[in-house]
């Protein structure tokens, strides 16, 4: 699990538009990275939909905003469509990344048990260090937590 201060895990995952993505590539710029668990799901939605909305500011701050799901690119390529989002989505479906930034954990819902995303976001600064880390995050308002910090 990847702490504050330290540097971020570098990775290559394929975005919604097929193309493979590095977090290298936006050294020099700072990185919103956030993992949620499904697309057009209400919560992830409502969670895509606030960065959407915020995207304008977001870049004002020079950040550029990445979201990582399991979701296959096809699958993002939907739900990027469907809501008109403005940043990469990238598809972890052995969750190798999630799991390298502790984002990916035991949950429970209903009296069951099960391995999945843990909603996370972390801010990566210019030089590739995670400056902060937002766990166990609710969808609601939280790109503007986000906003706040930068």
């Amino acid at each position: 699990m990847v702490a504050e201060q330290e540097f971020a895990p570098d990775f290559t995952l394929t975005s919604d538009e097929g193309e493979e993505i590095t977090l290298a590539q936006f050294r020099g710029r700072k990185v919103v990275l956030y993992f949620y668990p499904k697309d057009d799901t209400p919560g992830c939605t409502k969670e895509a939909c606030s960065f959407r909305d915020d995207y304008s500011l977001f870049a004002l701050k020079g950040a550029v905003v990445i979201g990582v799901s399991p979701d296959s690119a096809d699958s993002h390529q939907k739900f990027r469509a469907k809501y008109g989002l403005p940043f990469y989505l990238l598809s972890d479906p052995d969750h190798r990344v999630a799991e390298m930034y502790g984002a990916w954990g035991e949950k429970r819902m209903y009296g069951r048990t099960y391995e999945g995303i843990l909603r996370s976001t972390f801010v990566i600064d210019e030089e590739g260090k995670v400056v902060k880390a937002f766990r166990n995050v609710k969808p609601e308002g939280h790109a503007q937590e986000v906003l706040a910090y930068l």
